[in-house]
């Protein structure tokens, strides 16, 4: 009997922090940038530079976390029968943390909470099944909550229902977790809904993470990958042995799976016996990847720093998405909704198969296993159609008040299976409902993420600092640099509006007077001085004499230290210890600074291990 239940997973865990309340008016740098697009083909060319996301917005940047470890009960969702124990944590997008078959956890499950910044707003957590919607990235609710309850399930069954506005498309997402009585798969329907009159750019990959060790190797129905090593190229080539077994990688890497016309879409991670975890799906969702960290210093540095305390050989990420690679966005029509189901369990093959030189009889002895699943998929996805719509039965968690708030502006129509209701707006949401009638009261002295779609509602409003704040927000966004400006100057003496301008304009006079009126804001601070190290050395002296303590602080002072001409004061910062939480996927400027110093002084001493976070082999 198929049982779902409320309870709590407690484990050490970091704090997430509060949001950063500057704007952010351009994402992070995303590495996933390829620059060989006249060398691909032209559907693949297309859907590259169709799409790109350029800023996070009305979502704002999650950087508050840190790195002390408590003991934390998260809010879980348990659906399980006598197979499978599914556990879903609500409150942090909907993850799914432990997938356990007869005693045996098929997902690699991280022992704690730890954020770190790869997620387009910065805050990210490995391991598990992330469900990442919007753009190219981890997605803007990878650590926020979504809207759960619970429904009757096609078969009597109770069906774990979540949902939630996915804030830079307008998108309504939705999951629906499905375990049938006697099934050895837990079933996962996913909805994507554009309620709006306009196309919109559609984006999903379901990223899993799995176990790694010498034994284990990756199977797919493909015979081609387009390669990406964060060297801005993406290269077409054959799948062969070394590259399907994840700790045979040197460096941090992705394949991109070609789909065979003529197969379906699966992909899975066997051990020596033959024995681990597939995904399944029906033909919608037809990309796979595979992703490594690899078996260099700074791989192993990010894994132990996702995940402190890691044991064993770590983890890879098994993906399935909507396009072939994640650079692609894919345009989603006005009104129109998408959808398919995925399948997670166990699969056990001939391990002497699974593991054969031979690529095309291993892949194809995977599909031979599969085939029961495969067959009935299709079937199955059409009786879960006969649910979508239905409306939940029991509320389990709460998401945001966002959907409520953007329902009240549009009037869009969305699924009963999907409500806004108004009681999910918080205070926060509701400070933006007057703006409906033309005004936008100041309420509080740090203003919100801008609601970037209500720019004609901001254009047309009643005069205040907020509202001029918010409309240069809404401009910038636009593509309106001049209007931006123009408004946060008649936005007037506030830290918010003369910080954005020290961004556009360059002028360090407007971030120093953003200093004064906010010395305690770290985020504001780090980019004050970053920005004046670039072009005044004595302004960024200044300003740091006065700057807080934070360990983004201090490595901007062993920046400053290098600037000025003081290694040994570089140097001697960081060999006393810089524990950088948001150090950036991609950037490695522990390393660099520590490099640069030790040329500047004439030594060769080895970068320690804490500060190696490089992207390559070492």
């Amino acid at each position: 009997m198929t049982i779902l239940s409320v309870q709590n997973v407690v484990l050490p865990a970091a704090s997430i922090g509060p949001e950063n309340p500057l704007a952010p008016l351009s994402t992070q740098r995303e590495p996933h940038q390829v620059e060989n697009l006249a060398d691909l083909p032209a559907d693949l060319r297309d859907n590259i530079e169709y799409g790109r996301l350029h800023s996070p917005l009305p979502c704002l940047n999650q950087d508050g976390y840190d790195r002390t470890l408590a003991e934390t009960a998260l809010p879980a969702l348990v659906l399980e029968n006598d197979h499978v124990r599914a556990t879903v944590l609500p409150t942090l997008g909907g993850r799914l943390y432990s997938l356990v078959h007869h005693g045996e956890e098929l997902l690699y499950r991280n022992p704690v909470f730890q954020p770190a910044n790869l997620a387009l707003r910065n805050a990210w957590f490995a391991g598990g099944v992330e469900w990442n919607v919007g753009s190219t990235g981890h997605w803007t609710g990878t650590c926020a909550p979504m809207h759960a309850a619970r429904l009757e399930g096609p078969d009597g069954t109770p069906i774990l229902r979540l949902w939630e506005l996915e804030r830079t498309r307008n998108l309504v997402t939705q999951l629906d977790f499905w375990l049938p009585d006697d099934s050895e798969f837990l079933y996962v329907g996913v909805r994507l809904q554009n309620p709006s009159d306009a196309e919109v750019p559609a984006y999903w990959w379901s990223n899993i993470a799995v176990p790694q060790s010498p034994d284990r190797r990756v199977l797919v129905p493909a015979d081609q990958a387009w390669q990406f090593g964060y060297g801005r190229t993406l290269d077409l080539v054959d799948v062969a042995t070394d590259l399907t077994y994840p700790t045979r990688h040197p460096r941090a890497i992705d394949y991109f799976f070609e789909p065979l016309a003529a197969e379906r879409s699966w992909i899975a991670s066997v051990d020596g016996s033959g024995n681990g975890f597939v995904q399944a799906s029906t033909s919608r969702l037809q990309g796979r990847k595979l992703f490594v960290w690899g078996q260099g210093d700074g791989g192993r540095r990010w894994q132990e720093w996702l995940s402190p305390g890691l044991e064993g050989e770590g983890y890879a990420e098994i993906q399935a998405g909507l396009a072939r690679t994640q650079m692609e966005h894919l345009k989603l029509p006005a009104r129109e909704e998408w959808h398919w189901l995925e399948a997670y369990g166990r699969l056990s093959m001939d391990a002497g198969i699974a593991h054969s030189q031979d690529w095309k009889a291993a892949r194809t002895g995977g599909a031979a296993a599969l085939r029961p699943l495969l067959d009935e998929l299709p079937a199955r996805e059409q009786t879960w159609l006969g649910v979508a719509d239905a409306a939940p039965v029991e509320r389990l968690a709460v998401g945001s008040g966002w959907g409520a708030l953007e329902l009240k502006r549009t009037g869009w129509a969305v699924s009963d299976g999907t409500p806004f209701d108004a009681d999910t707006m918080t205070a926060r949401e509701e400070a933006w409902l007057p703006l409906l009638d033309g005004q936008l009261p100041v309420t509080d002295d740090v203003p919100d993420g801008t609601l970037v779609a209500w720019r004609e509602l901001l254009e047309a409003a009643d005069d205040n600092w907020l509202v001029w704040y918010h409309r240069g927000v809404a401009r910038h966004y636009a593509g309106d640099v001049d209007g931006a400006i123009e408004a946060w100057r008649e936005s007037g003496d506030n830290p918010w509006a003369l910080r954005n301008l020290g961004v556009v304009t360059g002028d360090l006079e407007y971030y120093e007077r953003a200093v004064e009126l906010l010395p305690d804001l770290v985020p504001l601070v780090v980019e004050a001085v970053a920005a004046a190290l670039d072009t005044d050395v004595t302004r960024a002296e200044r300003m740091l004499e006065r700057a807080p303590d934070d360990p983004r602080i201090q490595l901007l002072r062993v920046r400053h230290a290098l600037e000025t001409g003081d290694p040994a004061r570089a140097h001697e910062l960081l060999a006393a210890g810089i524990q950088l939480a948001t150090v950036r996927e991609g950037a490695n400027p522990l390393t660099d600074y520590w490099l640069a110093a030790e040329e500047a002084l004439g030594t060769q001493r080895p970068v320690p291990p804490r500060y190696q976070f490089g992207m390559g082999g070492n």
